[in-house]
């Protein structure tokens, strides 16, 4: 019969070409990302809160510092500073003299109002045991070479690396004036810009102790 011939073989139902070609729902679902364990979110849990504890140890530290204030009495921190010139000094090396530590800045209007003075000063002084330091703070090398040449600044003079000195003087900003006498005690400490008459009144008193 001709409809035998025709049916000799059976097209593929809807189920069989389904069943036979696309996977499972079930096992589709197993490829997805999988949820974290309770481990891994635990893992996670602890980093945060381990970031958490170190700042927040770092900002009491930090609160601490600012409360503290500058260093006004005491043994003097010493450090050893490079120089704009290339060379060094180091404050421990100069025990037995009174020693003018400055912070400055040349972004620093203060800054610029005391430096004739200090550079005068030292000028009459440096001959009578007496050392200036200039320790150039948070400042661009150009800038700093270009208010030394513009004050003719002549004692010594360099950058505080990594805020590194200023730390531990413990400043709030510039200008500040550390005077150590000399035993290597910080004997006057001084916020702001100074003058003339307030800097060889300090020297003298240093220099007749």
């Amino acid at each position: 019969m001709e409809g035998l011939s025709d049916a000799g073989q059976r097209p593929q139902t809807v189920d069989t070409v389904f069943s036979s070609e696309t996977p499972p729902v079930a096992d589709r679902a197993t490829t997805g990302p999988r949820p974290k364990t309770l481990e891994q979110r635990t893992a996670v849990q602890m980093a945060i809160i381990g970031g958490l504890l170190v700042f927040l140890a770092l900002f009491a530290i930090a609160m601490r510092y600012r409360a503290a204030g500058p260093v006004s009495e005491g043994e003097a921190p010493t450090f050893t500073l490079q120089t704009f010139d290339g060379g060094q000094v180091s404050l421990a090396e100069h025990r037995g003299h009174v020693v003018v530590v400055n912070f400055w800045a040349s972004w620093c209007p203060p800054c610029r109002d005391e430096a004739p003075y200090l550079e005068k000063v030292w000028r009459r002084y440096k001959d009578r045991g007496v050392v200036f330091i200039g320790v150039d703070y948070m400042d661009t090398e150009r800038e700093a070479r270009a208010y030394i040449r513009e004050f003719d600044i002549t004692y010594p003079n360099g950058p505080d690396l990594g805020s590194k000195i200023s730390q531990a003087y413990r400043i709030r900003g510039v200008p500040e004036t550390f005077f150590v006498d000399k035993q290597g005690k910080v004997a006057e400490m001084f916020i702001g810009p100074l003058d003339e008459p307030h800097l060889v009144n300090s020297i003298e008193t240093l220099l007749r102790r």
